[in-house]
C-alpha cells in the first residue's frame, strides 16, 4: 500500500526548502500541496534549471489559498506545525491521510488557521534559544514520524547493495 500522507505548505519563501520538501515526498510517495502565494516559480523550465530531476516523481497540487485547499481536501487527518504549537508531534498519532501544515518560512501560519484547528498544532521539540529549524528539516521529522507509526508503507525496509557489493 502507497503512503496517502502529504505535506502541506502555506505560502513557501525559499525555493531550495520546497525542492528539498519534494525530494523527500518523491522518496516517500507523499504529496505536496503548495497554498499561494509562492516564493518562487516552480513552471516546467524553472524545475528543470534548478536541476529538480526528481520533481517528476512527486504528486504537486497549487492552490490560490487555505480555503481552496481545505474545500478540495476536507480536514481530516489535517495536522498544523508551529513553533507556537502547545504539544508536542510526539502525542500524536498520525493516519494513513496525515497532511502535514508547515507555514511560510518567515511568519509561520496564520493565527487564526491556528486557532481554528488549536487541537491539532503541533510543535518540535528544541531549546528556548533556538528560534525554529529548517523548514525542510521540520517537513522530513513529522513525515518521517508519521510513516514510522504507519510501519512505513509501500517504503522500502532494507537497504539496495550495489552490483558487485558482498554482504558482510
Amino acid at each position: 500500500m502507497i503512503s496517502m500522507n502529504s505535506i502541506v505548505l502555506y505560502a513557501p519563501e525559499i525555493p531550495q526548502n520546497t525542492g528539498a520538501i519534494a525530494r523527500t515526498c518523491a522518496a516517500t510517495g507523499a504529496s505536496l500541496h503548495l497554498i499561494k502565494p509562492l516564493g518562487f516559480d516552480i513552471s516546467d523550465a524553472a524545475v528543470k534549471r534548478a536541476g529538480l530531476d526528481y520533481w517528476h516523481l512527486v504528486d504537486v497540487h497549487v492552490y490560490e489559498n487555505v480555503d481552496e485547499y481545505l474545500e478540495r481536501n476536507g480536514d481530516d487527518g489535517l495536522w498544523l506545525l508551529s513553533t507556537k504549537a502547545p504539544r508536542s508531534y510526539a502525542e500524536a498519532s498520525f493516519g494513513a491521510d496525515a497532511a502535514l501544515m508547515f507555514g511560510r518560512e518567515t511568519s509561520g501560519l496564520p493565527e487564526a488557521l491556528m486557532e481554528r484547528y488549536r487541537d491539532r498544532c503541533l510543535r518540535i521539540p528544541m531549546k528556548a534559544r533556538a528560534r525554529s529549524l529548517n523548514l525542510a528539516s521540520s517537513a522530513s521529522i513529522i513525515l518521517y514520524e508519521a510513516l514510522r507509526q504507519q510501519g512505513f508503507p509501500g517504503l522500502l525496509q532494507t537497504g539496495i547493495m550495489a552490483v558487485g557489493e558482498e554482504d558482510v
